[in-house]
């Protein structure tokens, strides 16, 4: 059969009982087998077969005195077998209806008997089969390739190595999954089976049909004796281990050997194992012994239920097999459910004074990641590995764990920060801590990705600080597992079509545009299908390139961009002001396409803002497709979809859009996933990373994700954009606040990077501490409580603060409105030091919630921008330039008016002025553009002017980092 006739056959097929996830989908029972055949492996599919013996098949003789009443011990064994292994199938599959275990026969040549017998057996119970036939002289490379694919086939519940014994080496039997090894030949489950621990091994099918026989002897064996004849490995251990364990005696002999007639004839039973030619003789056995041989020819009987001498065994080696593929594939139903957490927590030991944070970190020593991941309940197939620490998991634990309840959902924010930042990923980080290490609830981080903008800037790295961190903190720190790189090559491609095809279309005729975007390939043009998409989006219902009249053909190659109307910019994950603003195509080659633009850093890219709002592949795909990347000279949007490019986004990111797993010092779970920007984007971890850990957590469990900025910047997105694109709702808010900030809003003196401290900060003073608590923080406080959602304060402790202005910040919060307010001490004592924080938290989480949104999307972008402006900022009112004003009628125009609003303003202050401090009021807060991020969701409307690009001070963190060559270890890190 040639190769194509053979995928034809196999798509017939599948459409007979589609089974998604597994490369054998489809075979249903009743159909037909279908053989394909190539130069290296043959495909043999079997509705209902089971698989056969091992190699050879088997006949038993019951001594001279046993007549053909013996061999109805045959039928009722495959009988007894037969019937239980259909009731746990039934119960199976009304528990899982979907359900259909199969078996996968790996066979080297094209030997049908094996298959023949077992389809009878597998009509009987409802075992689905498939039989891959490898070449007769098939190498080890080819049967461990195969293994592989059948290792990661969800699909596959069971696979028979039906191969010669040369072929059975130590690296095939490695390679197959012990749970797979529906024959008990691998080596753990051969080891399970001597121990005596079958929770997750098989007894191999001919020894459980052997036993099977032994046991229904007309005289019990118990204390007689066995002789095992021939054979070896695996199977002969097994058998071996077993009989003895059934309290009969075993001995073991070749066929070569001087005193096998003595053996013989002193044993009660007598099993034969690969004969070949060899026999023994009847007068050497005593009348009353049991003869079992195992024969390798096999000819399949027409009757079940009339079983030959010559079939016997193999049917029941047959039966025993389907129940192991049975049995294989409850435990991975099982697998599937949700699993109880068996984290171990890592100790700390702090020291005094406290160490540097990279000095703490490569202190601890963290787990390997895949033990951490078996320890909260992920399951090896759901890791992709980064090295020894980290990993990415995959999205399909949302299908498996579907059903699931998610646990409590708790928001950390922050009151407005002094330019040094106020700990909100410390705190993150020490609440879980506390959580899971001290108070042994299961508890998971969700943190964004630094960018490495800020790590050699002036901020430092942002995987929390002294005994609260993620770890390794330079892993975490620096490239982790290559997100923001993604982000980086899938924006500039973006931007690299968007000047190339203004390019072509300005030297390039209609028709000589049509012919190169759509070639002739082999004498045929065809239409992409995301060149298809376009055609339908122009209202152009055609799929054959030659009908299209002219006009449709201008219409379809002609983007037509307004070169100054272009807002897509190429990113770099640096601190670059000088690139703010360039030239493009000054080169002779780009024919005088010469225009303005600029670069953003990469967390400021649509593309991160999208990952971090996308629910699914399929959710991302869509949204980046829907990106506008400029106008026309007509004034429509065009969009990546319009420059063909958003299929090519999507395979960049299918790897970034899993978070990425690591822990903390303490050895607790933390997602690390995106890393908007909190002044032009939400500034959020992933949709994706919460709702994976929700689920992992359990209903009793906590996620503690963390919001950019201040309460009223990062925590108002999170509700008003994060919350609506995920459905998500949270159960508390825990707000974030230090003296030093409290200070600066109660009056005190400005806080630069960089510079000393003000004895201010340093000194005692309570009225400082006091007008912070009374403007700042009760702002946030009731920001928060807009949503509906209670708030616990959490006072992040310095060594500066004194005990009289720590208690007076907890008294004037819960006047304010916290539900509680606690100190903490994470920083210097890890999560022993917020462990009242964690109480207090979980206290907060079980009140009911009234969650609501802040406004309604429908309501027009005008009154969205005031409603925000008014109640969250305590603005006056807004005032809009004739731009502003411009694009939100452009908006609206366009059927973008109901997106929700993402305000871009310093995050230094509740007001547009970064030095209006505490909660002013009374202001006009100006709108000086609108701009929108179709694909991710939300319009922005710039309040002053916003830098989407930052620069690098006197002085940056660079110039005290370093590597030693020798040991590789870096240092300067923060």
């Amino acid at each position: 059969m040639k190769l194509a006739t053979i995928r034809s056959a196999c798509r017939s097929i599948r459409a007979c009982n589609p089974r998604p996830g597994s490369r054998f989908s489809g075979i249903p029972r009743g159909c037909p087998p279908v053989g394909t055949t190539n130069s290296r492996l043959t495909l043999r599919t079997a509705s209902t077969a089971a698989s056969s013996g091992t190699s050879p098949t088997f006949t038993a003789n019951f001594g001279k005195q046993h007549g053909e009443d013996d061999w109805s011990e045959f039928n009722r064994s495959v009988g007894e077998v037969v019937q239980n292994t259909k009731e746990a199938i039934a119960t199976l599959q009304r528990r899982n209806p979907g359900v259909q275990p199969l078996l996968v026969i790996l066979q080297a040549g094209e030997d049908d008997g094996v298959l023949e017998i077992n389809q009878k057996i597998a009509g009987k119970i409802g075992v689905n089969a498939t039989q891959i036939c490898l070449a007769k002289n098939c190498s080890e490379d080819e049967i461990v390739e195969e293994l592989l694919k059948l290792n990661d086939d969800p699909g596959v519940h069971g696979v028979f190595l039906h191969l010669p014994p040369a072929s059975l080496t130590s690296r095939v039997l490695s390679a197959l999954r012990p749970e797979k090894d529906v024959d008990g030949i691998s080596d753990l489950n051969i080891g399970r089976l001597v121990r005596g621990d079958m929770s997750k091994g098989f007894v191999p099918p001919m020894a459980s049909a052997v036993l099977d026989l032994l046991g229904k002897h007309d005289a019990p064996l118990k204390g007689k004796s066995v002789l095992l004849v021939g054979g070896q490995g695996p199977p002969r251990l097994a058998l071996q281990c077993l009989i003895e364990r059934s309290g009969m005696s075993v001995q073991t002999n070749h066929w070569n050997s001087k005193n096998l007639k003595t053996q013989v004839m002193q044993a009660d039973a007598v099993v034969m194992l690969s004969a070949g030619n060899a026999d023994i003789l009847p007068s050497w056995a005593r009348p009353e012994a049991v003869i079992i041989r195992c024969e390798p020819a096999l000819e399949p009987d027409d009757d079940i239920i009339e079983l030959s001498s010559s079939s016997g065994l193999g049917y029941l080696t047959a039966a025993y097999r389907a129940q192991n593929v049975v049995q294989s594939c409850s435990r991975w139903l099982q697998e599937q459910q949700y699993r109880p957490w068996h984290l171990h927590s890592l100790k700390l030991q702090p020291l005094n004074p406290v160490p540097t944070d990279i000095e703490i970190s490569r202190a601890q020593t963290p787990k390997p990641v895949a033990q951490l991941a078996e320890e909260i309940g992920l399951l090896p197939e759901e890791l992709e590995a980064y090295g020894r620490n980290k990993a990415k998991v995959r999205l399909s634990l949302l299908d498996r764990l579907h059903s699931q309840p998610d646990g409590k959902y708790v928001l950390v924010a922050g009151i407005t920060p002094t330019p040094l930042g106020e700990g909100k990923s410390t705190v993150t980080i020490g609440l879980v801590q506390a959580l899971s290490a001290h108070l042994k609830l299961n508890s998971f981080a969700c943190l964004r990705q630094p960018s490495q903008g800020p790590t050699f800037g002036v901020k430092g790295g942002a995987a929390g600080g002294g005994y609260a961190q993620v770890i390794p903190m330079e892993e975490f720190n620096l490239h982790l597992t290559g997100d923001i790189h993604a982000i980086t090559a899938a924006n500039n491609l973006v931007a690299a079509a968007i000047d190339a095809r203004m390019l072509h279309e300005a030297t390039q005729s209609d028709k000589a545009l049509f012919n190169r975007l759509v070639p002739s390939v082999n004498g045929v043009r065809k239409f992409s299908p995301i060149q298809i998409s376009r055609l339908r989006r122009l209202g152009i219902n055609k799929t054959d390139p030659a009908s299209l009249t002219p006009q449709e053909v201008s219409s379809f190659v002609r983007l037509d961009l307004d070169p100054s109307k272009i807002t897509w910019q190429r990113v770099v994950d640096t601190n670059d002001r000088f690139l703010r603003k360039i030239t493009v195509g000054q080169a002779s080659t780009e024919k005088g396409q010469i225009r303005e633009t600029g670069f953003d850093i990469a967390v400021a890219s649509e593309i991160m803002a999208i990952l971090a709002l996308a629910d699914s592949l399929e959710d991302m795909k869509s949204r980046l497709a829907r990106m506008v990347v400029g106008t026309s000279r007509s004034g429509q949007p065009v969009t990546a979809e319009d420059l063909g490019v958003s299929g090519a986004l999507a395979v960049l990111m299918k790897d970034a859009i899993k978070p990425t797993l690591m822990q903390t010092l303490e050895g607790t779970p933390v997602f690390v996933h995106a890393g908007p920007f909190a002044n032009i984007a939400h500034g959020n971890s992933s949709v994706l990373a919460d709702k994976l850990a929700l689920k992992l957590v359990g209903r009793d469990g906590y996620v503690v994700t963390e919001a950019g900025f201040g309460a009223d910047i990062g925590m108002e997105k999170f509700f008003n954009i994060k919350c609506r694109a995920s459905g998500l709702r949270p159960n508390a808010v825990v707000l974030v606040a230090t003296v030093r900030a409290l200070k600066m809003h109660g009056g005190g003196p400005n806080v630069s990077a960089g510079a000393p401290l003000p004895k201010e900060y340093i000194d005692e003073n309570l009225s400082l501490v006091a007008g912070g608590c009374r403007s700042n923080l009760q702002k946030q406080i009731q920001i928060a409580h807009l949503f509906g959602v209670p708030v616990v304060v959490a006072l992040n402790v310095f060594r500066t603060d004194t005990q009289a202005e720590i208690d007076l910040v907890c008294r004037l919060a819960k006047e304010c409105g916290a539900s509680d307010a606690v100190p903490c001490q994470h920083w210097s004592q890890g999560g022993r030091g917020s462990v009242e924080l964690a109480r207090a938290v979980e206290e907060a989480a079980r009140r009911p919630t009234n969650f609501h949104f802040l406004y309604d999307t429908e309501m027009p972008i005008l009154e969205k921008i005031r409603t925000i402006a008014q109640r969250v900022y305590g603005a006056e009112d807004i005032e809009l330039s004739p731009e502003a004003r411009s694009k939100i009628d452009y908006y609206n125009q366009q059927g973008y008016g109901a997106l929700p609003i993402c305000m871009a303003k310093t995050h230094l202050s509740l007001s547009h002025m970064p030095d209006r401090k505490g909660a002013p009021t009374g202001f006009v807060l100006p709108i000086r553009d609108v701009r929108a991020s179709i694909g991710a969701g939300f319009i922005y409307p710039l309040v002053g002017a916003m830098s989407t690009m930052p620069g690098l001070p006197t002085r940056p963190c660079f110039y005290d980092i370093d590597l030693d060559p020798v040991t590789e270890e870096i240092t300067g890190l923060f």
